[in-house]
Parts: C-alpha cells; structure tokens; sequence
C-alpha cells in the first residue's frame, strides 16, 4: 500500500549544513503458492517519489510490474531505497516505463539502494531502462543481490553520459555506481565505476576499468577485430550498459558467452564484449553511440539469455 510524500526531516539553502532531498522506499514480495500457480506480487509498499503499476502475469506465469518515479526524475540529496524479495519458486520480470533522469545539483548527490532477495528455486529478470546522468549531476547507487541454490537472475545496469542532443556528455559532476552478487551466501560477482568530476572519453574508459574490481571481472570492451580497448581510444560513446546473468548449476556457460558475442557483433556501432564469471554466470558490458542502439543490443542480449539460460521464449516488453 503506498504512503504519504517522503520528505529529509530538515532542508537548507545551505549544502554544507543539511541536505535537502526526499527519501523514498518501495518494498516488494513476490510469491507462488504453487508450481502451477502464477506468481503474485503478495506484499507492496512505497513511498513517493517511488511507485509501481498494477502487475501483469505473463503466460509463462511470471509476474511482470513496472517500477516508476512519477516526480520526473531523481535530485539531488534524494535517498532512495528499493527492496525485492522472491519467495522459492517465484518468477518476477521488472523494468521501468522509460529512462530515469539525474537533474543537476549543487549540493548533495543522490543515493539510490537496491536489495535483492532471490529465494531457491526463484528467477528474477531486472531490466531498468537506463539513467540519463545531466551535465552537474550526481548519483552514488549500490545493487546487492542475494541469491539462494538453484536461483536464477538476467540483471541490466545501463547509464547515458548526459542528454547527447543538449551536447552534454560526460559533464555529470559524480557517478559512483557498485554492483554485488552473492550466491548461497558466497561473494561471486562484485564490480564498481567510479567516475568524478569533468572527464575526457579516454579518461573515462581508463577511470572505469581501472575502479572495477571483484571476484569476477566485467567483460573487457573490445572493437570490431575483437581487440581489447585500451585509453588511446578517444572518442567513447555515451551509452553504456551491464548484462549479468547467474545461474546457480548451470551446465555449460561458453555456448552462451559465444552467443552474447555474437549478438554484441550484430548491432551497428557497438562496442563491446563478454566472458564467463570464476562460477555460476557470465557478464557482457557493451558501448553505443545512440539510445536506440543501447535499447536494440539490450533486446538482443535478454533474449538470448532467457532463451538460453532460462528457457523461456523472446519477450516484448510494450511499454505504451
């Protein structure tokens, strides 16, 4: 059930004194009472500016639901916090209706938590249109995913380096983004970019593999001749996007880094590339130079992943 406007207790002209922003909270538990039965979203609370739409069940029994912020976007000194539980044997597809915009601040950068409980037996496909970081920005987020025994998951992560039309990118003030997977209670896939202040691409693609760090190592960017990118590369593109797929006792993970591959080599103008974790999943991390080449190798990539890991049909995400 949702709840009333959530508001920081003090707000001041002064940045360095307190913080002015709203704290948000949306917490959300999937269940399946039985294995023929579709999953329900059994437990829904929020607080604005975090909100969801009323959930679909799709044919395969899967619970589909649309996160949203309905305030137009995140500001600066906004805190908030989003908690996804699956219940064993539960399926659930979340996405968001269009990319989330980070506004420019002059005071404190916006927090953005993500929690994620994946019970035995559960999948979960988390497919957030990507953020739109404007020039003077801030944002730190975290994902922490805990994942069970025979879990399942496709997670995408993806951000565009300002509004490119505006002639904006890079000029974010601070993008600090970390991602972490646990599996039975094991740290299996950890991985961080940081990026701060006014920033060349070259830089940028330097500054970002070289603060990516964890048990499992992203995928490294690679161009057409599928020769790793180094930080001579000058001309970055500003779309960039993470796929992570884990899968507890998959047989053989090297048919589906081949097919990510392949898939990454079928998209105009992309850069990128793929490769197994020490265990249990494979990444891809990819480039683009527009929004709808982003969205078109994002498609591209979840379905080859749901066809392959989850055997589960291509899906069409509608969102109008």
């Amino acid at each position: 059930m949702p709840s009333s406007t959530g508001f920081a207790a003090t707000c001041s002209l002064n940045p360095s004194r307190s913080r002015c922003g709203r704290d948000g909270l949306l917490r959300l538990g999937f269940e399946r009472s039985a294995e023929t039965h579709p999953t329900t979203l059994r437990h829904c609370r929020y607080t604005l500016p975090l909100q969801v739409l009323s959930p679909l069940t799709l044919d395969d029994g899967t619970c589909y639901l649309l996160l949203l912020n309905p305030t137009g976007g995140v500001l600066g000194g906004d805190r908030l916090r989003t908690e996804i539980s699956l219940a064993e044997n539960s399926a659930a597809c979340l996405s968001t209706p269009s990319a989330t915009r980070i506004y420019r601040t002059n005071g404190h950068a916006a927090e953005m938590q993500t929690v994620v409980q994946v019970a035995s037996n559960a999948t979960l496909e988390y497919l957030p249109d990507h953020l739109i970081l404007h020039a003077g920005s801030a944002l730190r987020q975290t994902l922490r995913i805990e994942m069970q025994p025979r879990s399942r998951g496709i997670f995408i992560d993806a951000f565009a380096a300002g509004r490119v039309a505006q002639d904006e990118s890079w000029r974010f003030r601070e993008f600090d983004s970390r991602t972490e997977v646990n599996l039975d209670g094991k740290l299996i896939y950890a991985a961080r970019t940081k990026i701060s202040g006014a920033v060349t691409a070259g830089d940028v693609l330097h500054h970002s593999a070289a603060t990516t760090a964890g048990v499992a190592t992203p995928a490294p960017l690679q161009g057409p001749d599928h020769q790793p990118l180094g930080t001579s590369h000058s001309s970055l593109p500003p779309y960039c996007a993470s796929l992570l797929i884990i899968a507890d006792r998959f047989p053989d993970w090297r048919p589906v880094v081949a097919n990510l591959r392949a898939q990454i080599d079928s998209v105009p103008d992309l850069l990128g590339g793929a490769s197994p974790l020490s265990e249990s999943g494979c990444s891809a991390r990819y480039w683009a130079n527009s929004a709808i080449a982003l969205q078109e190798a994002t498609r591209r990539l979840w379905t080859a992943a749901r066809c392959q890991v989850l055997n589960l049909p291509p899906l069409d995400l509608r969102k109008y």
